[in-house]
């Protein structure tokens, strides 16, 4: 697993470029304030619920959440699962947020 700082992935986004990214925060975090990118909470990534990304597991893919711990357990979780390109969002949302507003 690679990191990733919010400041890298904002100017990536603001580029246009096209970027896989997996939120696993819970329902009730992402209505609050989301970046985008395929909801998947953490539960159902441990229990390997993961039809909705697993076309990407050749492929880069961002995992974020609300401050980077749960989504580094998520990385972990998708790289035994053969995802090859994992990058967690170091801070998470609170780091993006704080550099970036809401």
């Amino acid at each position: 697993m690679e990191n990733i700082t919010p400041e890298e992935l904002k100017s990536r986004l603001d580029k246009g470029e096209q970027v896989n990214m997996v939120d696993v925060r819970e329902p009730h975090e992402r209505e609050e304030f989301n970046i985008g990118g395929t909801h998947l909470p953490l539960g159902d990534i441990r229990s390997m619920q993961t039809d909705s990304i697993d076309n990407l597991k050749d492929e880069e893919v961002i995992v974020y959440c609300r401050s980077g711990n749960r989504s580094g357990q998520a990385a972990m979780v998708l790289e035994t699962m053969g995802f090859s390109n994992i990058k967690n969002l170091t801070g998470g949302m609170l780091a993006w947020q704080e550099k970036f507003g809401a």
